[in-house]
């Protein structure tokens, strides 16, 4: 009995060869973040340092399978790398260079002749072979001495030991051909150069960032007609980056720089909330308030009996109807009773007044605390626009000064730079006179008083009894004014301390809490500690600690504790 043979199955079958269907990209997968890098780069260097498309292209990550060609030309570029990094190592040996190095030491050891006093000191340093030794005997020489020029070439030849012995430590040389030193020296920084393309090159392969590929230093290494090759996918990566930036609310200007428009304002203050509140755990401080029942502008499904006094624009004119109809169902002509009304219930949304003063001095510098506090006043914004539009919020620039700040220009500012080195500080100025600006005083200090001056009066004048103030700082004021005199006083006296206090007094007799978030610096002290304290007590406020990059979060949930507080 024969078997029957499978039918052959026809058509063309195809074979395909590096897909995985786990990695296939999505179609719905949504486009690089443009918006988070453009401000980072703003927080930090303001208006000062321009974003351009190539650090543009260096801080974006882009999905590589977005670009064609990208994958095969920066194979084909890391396999002529590779090849000519092998082709190296294949051709020479490093036990030969090592050798002649060591000798060149010992020959340049044997011509320095040191004063009697120090030559325990260099027998050590060679035998050691410790170039810091060396230079320590050659800063004891007299510039004079024979011995410092010698002493000098033996350094630079103990350099060039340590570049060998790196070299054959760091490749594995397979080949024959001796190498001499300085030759050795090429080969190392040649190879070095290799080392650093491909890592290059392998990261641009993952995020499609061709910007950050040396392309001065791979053009020594491969043709033109394989530059030319990757530059139309840098071309291509640009054109894909313009696209996405205008989308996500960069503009470019003429000069091909982008500026940040209020669109991508709105895009990263989201961002900056969606990762605040993502950070909320169950039952902790959340953006849902309990209810207040009475006048609001915010009606409730649930309706209750109308009082007097109730306004009718809050009527539910349906259940009112209804309370009629089963109260007199056989009435002919219709008349709404107060029994028959029903009003919708409202929830309260009282309005809270703050003014936050964001510490702008020299010190907040010190590990990039300003650009925490500028983060922190973005969310802020962000915030009050979306959930509490009622609400009235001020920035307060402060330094030497304080300054109004518009919320369009929390982005650009900065630190002010340090330009007063004394330890011992007594300055006063009167800035009423005509020939006096601020352009001509130190601008790194810290006027807390003026601030709070500044912040209770655009407060006082909001038409509620919740206000309060903000104020971000990292340590104890060192100017105020007295009438118009302006005292810069470091270290910091007792007489500025005591014209911030009284300040605060006078914020209190307003309704003004103030509570200080206190950011750490490297010149913090427990005085600066027990000044905070005594501040807030002045005002029945708080003072929170905090990490810098914990600043925006912590000032947003007590900004979210502080209004439930007033509905509660």
């Amino acid at each position: 009995m024969t078997q029957k043979k499978a039918p052959a199955i026809g058509g063309v079958v195809h074979v395909y060869q590096r897909y995985d269907p786990t990695q296939f990209p999505s179609p719905t997968k949504p486009p690089p973040d443009l918006v988070a890098p453009a401000f980072e780069h703003a927080l930090a260097f303001g208006r000062y340092r321009e974003l351009t498309e190539e650090e543009l292209a260096r801080a974006v990550e882009l999905d590589p399978s977005q670009i064609d060609a990208l994958g095969p030309s920066i194979e084909h570029l890391r396999k002529l790398l590779e090849e000519r990094k092998q082709k190296i190592l294949s051709t020479y040996e490093s036990d030969t260079v090592q050798r002649r190095a060591d000798e060149a030491v010992r020959q340049a050891a044997g011509q320095v002749r040191v004063p009697k006093p120090l030559r325990r000191l260099f027998r050590q340093a060679v035998r050691e072979r410790q170039i810091y030794l060396l230079e320590r005997l050659y800063f004891r020489l007299e510039d004079t001495s024979p011995a410092a020029g010698k002493l000098t070439a033996l350094i630079a030849r103990l350099a060039d030991q340590y570049a060998m012995d790196e070299l054959a430590a760091r490749y594995e040389f397979t080949g024959h051909e001796a190498l001499t030193i300085p030759r050795a020296l090429e080969v190392k920084e040649e190879l070095e150069q290799i080392d650093e393309l491909l890592r290059q090159l392998e990261e641009a392969a993952k995020t499609a960032r061709i910007g950050i590929i040396d392309l001065q230093k791979l053009s020594e290494f491969v043709s033109e007609q394989d530059m030319a090759s990757l530059e139309e996918v840098r071309q291509q990566v640009e054109n894909l980056l313009r696209e996405l930036a205008e989308r996500q609310g960069l503009q470019q200007d003429a000069r091909g720089t982008f500026q940040l428009t209020p669109q991508a304002f709105k895009i990263f203050q989201g961002q900056l909330l969606q990762r605040i509140f993502s950070n909320l755990q169950a039952g902790r401080t959340g953006r849902h308030h309990g209810r207040i029942e009475g006048d609001g502008s915010v009606e409730l499904p649930a309706t209750r009996a109308y009082q007097f006094g109730d306004s009718l624009a809050s009527m539910d004119l349906s259940s009112s109807i209804v309370n009629n109809l089963i109260r007199q169902p056989k009435a002919t002509v219709r008349r709404l009773h107060p029994d028959d009304i029903e009003v919708h219930r409202t929830r309260n949304t009282p309005k809270c007044a703050t003014a936050v003063i964001m510490d702008m001095s020299g010190s907040m510098r010190y590990d990039a605390q300003y650009i925490n506090v500028k983060r922190m006043a973005l969310a802020l914004q962000g915030l009050i626009t979306t959930e509490y539009p009622g609400d009235v919020l001020r920035f307060i620039e402060m330094y030497t000064f304080g300054k109004l700040c518009p919320p369009g220009e929390i982005i650009n500012l900065l630190p002010k730079p340090v330009t007063l080195h004394d330890p011992w500080v007594r300055l006063r100025v009167d800035m009423s006179r005509d020939d006096i600006t601020e352009s001509q005083i130190h601008p790194h200090f810290t006027n807390i008083q003026h601030a709070l001056r500044l912040a209770r009066q655009n407060l006082v004048a909001v038409d509620t009894p919740n206000r309060q103030v903000v104020l971000i700082t990292d340590g104890l004021p060192t100017a105020h004014f007295e009438e118009s005199m302006l005292y810069l006083l470091y270290p910091p006296d007792p007489r500025t301390e005591e014209a911030t206090l009284r300040e605060g007094r006078l914020c209190r007799r307003e309704g003004i809490v103030i509570n200080v978030f206190l950011v750490p610096s490297w010149s913090q002290s427990p005085e600066d500690i027990r000044f905070a304290y005594r501040l807030a007590e002045a005002t029945q406020g708080r003072v929170i600690f905090t990490a810098g990059r914990d600043l925006d979060r912590f000032v947003v949930w007590d900004y979210l504790d502080r209004k439930r507080e007033i509905l509660g």
